[in-house]
């Protein structure tokens, strides 16, 4: 990520108050392809003012512009309405998202193609939220709650689903009445600048969306901080989310934190192995491990290691690294020069700690379907971890797998448990019973039995332990923009005794 000044690459303003903004700086910086390591946009490189006027936008939105009066109904239909634009420029979008983090065309587009149903699901819910009247204990006194919005919403988003993650926050927090500023990554943010031109075109009124770009220090922090902003989430790793959280703290803000995982796939002597292979390679392989939620530790009963590693190594050979254009892709570059050298780097603590290398290991550069591309890493497996390994309690984010032997279903479930994180699990097992028992008893808030990375908006989402706070997805979502309050009316003739509480 490099300060530039060249006119012959698009330039991407900020958006705040329903327009564009330039950085009242004047600096951008360029986004660069990681397929092409080159660059193919230049970027507002904003700071403490362009975050204060974006806020301040949001603010006057939610108390004094139209969409403090609006209807939750009213809501709803914008919403509806944004869903509908998304649609018909999900295919703008992928290729906008593509080019900022090399994911795969066929899984952006998938997931451009899908971020609709979110609108229109909370768009349905918008005018759902219901307070209560409660029966209450105190003669002549009428009492009842309100759901109301916090207020102003930071969002900062990750670069490796820019726009999916960002609807997870957007769409609830609109449907709950507040309004939003996004702080995208500072390598991902054209599609969430694209995007924001669409609530506009849509109806939203200014000020109710605003994105800001730029970088942590320099942008971040002043929004995460800023008095005038009432709930912080944050999709990123564990450690910038613990940051996030201390900052947020300072000014007593609400905060919904997706964070890092290092998840375990568990396979079972009585799985469908093929199916389980795929499994296995779907949850590291696919977004080239680049998720939080990537299986990256597989769990293979004693009875079937052999058989079944044999198949899986076999099956990974046959992965196709490519232009991430290319719909016969299946592992595209990864996405950041530090994140490359990351996982080079824990590829060789692997080694080192013992562990059996027993594919890939190491740069994919020059190798067929790379093309000029610095960042290919090949799909890399070890076995013989074990789970005191750093390979195994530390989230790599890139393709590398870590195989981990257990032997019945207690040490699975205590191996599985025994790492900081807690996002997400996946068991594979033709067994009911022990579907259920090992569900129950995995601590992880998503767990998948004979499937991997399946998500949905009608389904909740989000971490125990390290892996986060709160909830995305679902009905339970838009709870996490809302304030309770609750109003008492006396009814009685007279006010009683002063001196003491009712």
């Amino acid at each position: 990520m490099t300060v530039a000044d060249n006119a012959a690459l698009p330039r991407f303003d900020a958006w705040i108050g329903g327009q564009t903004v330039a950085p009242a700086s004047g600096a951008y910086f360029e986004t660069v392809n990681p397929y092409t390591s080159r660059p193919w946009a230049e970027v507002a490189r904003c700071g403490e003012a362009d975050v204060d006027a974006a806020v301040d936008a949001a603010w006057t939105a939610f108390t004094k512009g139209p969409w403090a009066t609006l209807s939750a109904t009213a809501r709803g239909a914008l919403l509806r309405r944004v869903g509908d634009l998304i649609a018909a420029h999900a295919d703008e979008l992928a290729a906008m998202e593509v080019r900022d983090n090399g994911k795969l065309i066929s899984e952006m587009g998938a997931q451009c193609a899908y971020l609709p149903q979110w609108y229109y699901y909370y768009g349905g819910l918008a005018d759902k939220i219901e307070g209560a009247v409660i029966p209450i204990d105190k003669p002549d006194t009428f009492n009842y709650t309100l759901h109301e919005p916090l207020g102003v919403v930071a969002a900062i988003t990750p670069w490796n689903s820019p726009l999916l993650l960002l609807t997870w926050k957007l769409a609830p927090a609109l449907a709950a009445g507040c309004t939003v500023v996004v702080k995208p990554s500072e390598f991902t943010s054209t599609s969430t600048l694209r995007l924001a031109e669409l609530f506009t075109e849509a109806g939203f009124p200014p000020g109710v969306v605003n994105v800001v770009t730029g970088f942590g220090a320099e942008c971040g922090a002043r929004l995460v901080e800023h008095p005038k902003v009432a709930k912080v989430a944050f999709t990123g790793g564990s450690d910038s989310g613990a940051r996030v959280y201390q900052a947020a703290a300072g000014g007593l803000k609400r905060c919904t934190l997706e964070l890092g995982g290092k998840s375990p796939n568990i396979v079972f002597d009585d799985a469908k192995l093929d199916d389980a292979v795929k499994g296995a390679i779907s949850g590291i392989f696919a977004a080239t491990g680049q998720t939080c939620i990537a299986g990256s530790r597989l769990l293979v009963q004693d009875g079937i290691y052999d058989a079944f590693v044999g198949k899986l190594v076999e099956f990974a050979k046959t992965a196709r690294m490519g232009d991430p254009m290319d719909r016969a892709t299946q592992v595209g570059p990864v996405t950041t020069p530090p994140q490359y050298e990351k996982i080079l780097s824990y590829i060789q603590v692997a080694k080192d700690d013992g562990a059996e290398l027993l594919l890939g290991g190491g740069p994919a550069k020059g190798q067929p379907g790379t093309g000029d591309s610095e960042y290919f890493v090949q799909p890399t497996i070890f076995g013989g971890v074990t789970n005191r390994m750093r390979i195994a309690q530390e989230e790599v984010f890139g393709p590398v797998l870590s195989i981990i032997r257990f032997k019945d279903d207690d040490e699975a479930v205590e191996i599985a448990n025994d790492i900081a994180f807690g996002l997400a699990a996946g068991i594979w097992t033709q067994s009911i019973k022990r579907a259920l028992a090992v569900s129950k008893a995995v601590r992880a808030g998503t767990v998948w039995v004979n499937t991997y990375r399946a998500v949905s908006f009608m389904s909740p989402f989000g971490g125990y332990k390290q892996s986060g706070i709160g909830r995305e997805n679902g009905i339970e979502a838009i709870n996490e923009y809302l304030q309770t309050k609750s109003v008492w009316i006396s009814t009685a003739d007279d006010v009683p005794n002063p001196f003491v509480m009712r």
